[in-house]
């Protein structure tokens, strides 16, 4: 039996956002997508999950986007990516 999700909400937040104490990641995120676990285990050893041109290595447990691809590239500097809760 598997506690590791087989779902996930990945948001790509801007590092810097004005009044960050009052805006939730999801409503400062500027894409998102819903990924699903592929079967396979990423470069990074961690479960491979792709989705609306997201591909991306997520630790289940913590949570935690360990690589990420958008639209085939890498994350552009300036953004961060998230899981949602």
């Amino acid at each position: 039996m598997t506690t590791e999700s087989e779902r996930f909400t990945v948001l790509l937040v801007p590092e810097f956002v004005e009044h960050k104490d009052m805006v939730s990641a999801r409503d400062a995120a500027v894409r998102s997508a819903v990924v699903e676990a592929t079967g396979e285990t990423g470069e990074t050893g961690y479960p491979r999950y792709a989705g609306d041109g997201i591909v991306a290595d997520i630790d289940p447990r913590s949570r935690t986007v360990e690589a990420l691809l958008v639209d085939g590239t890498e994350l552009d500097y300036g953004l961060s990516a998230l899981i949602a809760s």
